[in-house]
């Protein structure tokens, strides 16, 4: 074993025993283990930011994030919350972005933080705007296929892996089993969350390292009008069955222009907590596909809105939130293209990201390494940061024809395999939202590096 194979295994046998001596006392010791994290991670390019940051938040009891820690000692399993600890906090930040960083240095390509892959296109709903309802029930990855790139991504260094689809607990079965093979894994599903029922969620508390974000467009009315009828009811069912279970469990929200106001009313938030989600991965509408509604992209006003109530709920709330788009700016631009996350469709393509449907390859014969070092995700590597705006990240929404120049210079297809979608075409759609959102945030971004943002959260 080389020197840093065994500098590797004590620190490891020692954030191991740290983790056992979290429990004991939370609240006593985690600024003494923060300050430990801080002292093994000197150039803080693995776990001493997080830490710093969990330890400053930490220092007052009344606030939000003293109560968020209270709530996963109180109310979520102890022997998953340890697990997904250690996976997240060892395997996945400390030694798998080790093992990405030598990646990354020799072979000069992205090497991504998380796989996202769609383990089937089949859906049990059928969404306004959504293209996963065009594929039916014909796309399928196998479970052999999907162990293969889980064991790929470790090589390379990733720990973390989400499912989309489709509806991804369509295939529960096989997602369990990869949850038992890959114990070091933590596992997270976007879901509809109607296919969760008791004997799936003893499942779950039995792996412990899977974690739903249950789908939600607002309350009752909102999510209905857009999922269909009962829906609602169907995912207020699952949280119950998740929290009598003390399973970890979030939620996922996609703001249009006709839901933003709920979705970022405090209201809204202060409900979803209340029924048990930790936390909120949200998402703004993308016009992807022949079939997408643009009129549900949301206006500049609105997407303003939520930038500034999705600040302030983080200061109030005891809850993980983020905006994919929004929160840019804490991550230097896009993360897509491998450089955080990439995508892997039902089909096998491997595609820079879940909103960008164009590949050079796929997974069933292309090694995931390779698929990296491809033309298409070469371009992303090559031109990330796509502004120095970075709350306008994204080089189909934000930046306009940026996604067209990239895909014509790598050749790149559709992976759209019943109407394939110009790429041109897409960006036409989004040319005029590009366009109404730049000088808001120019203004967002020049306040925000001035210091002059105020956040305000209405009801």
């Amino acid at each position: 074993m080389t020197k840093n194979g065994i500098v590797n295994r004590v620190q490891v046998a020692g954030l191991r025993r740290v983790l056992n001596y979290l429990d004991s006392n939370p609240h006593e010791n985690i600024p003494k283990i923060t300050n430990w994290m801080i002292r093994l991670d000197p150039k803080e390019k693995y776990v001493a930011y997080q830490a710093k940051v969990v330890r400053d938040a930490l220092q007052d009891e009344g606030s939000n994030w003293y109560q968020y820690v209270e709530s996963l000692y109180s109310d979520i399993d102890n022997g998953q919350r340890k697990l997904l600890f250690e996976n997240f906090l060892i395997n996945a930040s400390f030694l798998g972005r080790k093992r990405q960083d030598k990646v990354r240095s020799k072979h000069e390509c992205n090497v991504p933080w998380a796989i996202l892959l769609d383990p089937t296109s089949a859906c049990n709903l059928k969404c306004i705007g959504c293209w996963a309802a065009e594929y039916g029930n014909r796309l399928n990855l196998t479970f052999a296929e999907l162990d293969s790139i889980v064991t790929q991504g470790k090589e390379i260094g990733v720990y973390f892996y989400v499912f989309s689809g489709g509806e991804p607990l369509v295939r529960k079965h096989d997602i369990i089993r990869l949850c038992e093979k890959h114990q070091d894994c933590a596992f997270l599903s976007f879901t509809n969350g109607t296919l969760i029922d008791e004997a799936f969620a003893d499942e779950m508390l039995r792996v412990k390292n899977f974690v739903p974000a249950i789908s939600v467009e607002g309350f009752a009315e909102e999510t209905d009008a857009r999922r269909g009828e009962g829906t609602y009811d169907a995912v207020v069912k699952a949280m119950k069955i998740l929290k009598a279970r003390k399973l970890l469990f979030g939620i996922s929200c996609c703001y249009t222009s006709q839901n933003t106001e709920i979705i970022g009313s405090e209201t809204y938030f202060d409900d979803m907590i209340d029924k048990g989600a930790k936390f909120a991965w949200l998402f703004t509408y993308m016009p992807v596909g022949v079939d997408a509604v643009p009129e549900l992209l949301v206006s500049p006003e609105q997407r303003e809105y939520m930038y500034r109530q999705i600040r302030g709920l983080r200061a109030t709330k005891p809850m993980f939130i983020m905006d994919f788009w929004n929160d840019g700016e804490y991550v230097e631009g896009c993360v897509a293209g491998g450089r955080r996350y990439l995508h892997i469709n039902a089909n096998g393509d491997v595609e820079p990201c879940a909103f960008i449907h164009y590949s050079n390859c796929n997974i069933k014969d292309t090694s995931l390494l390779d698929a990296l070092k491809s033309p298409l995700f070469m371009e992303y590597h090559k031109g990330q940061p796509f502004n120095d705006n970075h709350l306008r990240p994204c080089p189909l929404l934000d930046n306009e024809n940026r996604l067209a120049e990239m895909v014509d210079r790598a050749g790149a297809y559709s992976t759209d395999l019943q109407n394939p979608e110009d790429v041109h075409d897409l960006c036409g759609k989004c040319s005029q939202a590009a366009r109404g959102w730049q000088p808001v945030a120019d203004d967002l971004w020049k306040a925000s590096r001035q210091g002059q943002v105020k956040e305000k959260v209405s009801v």
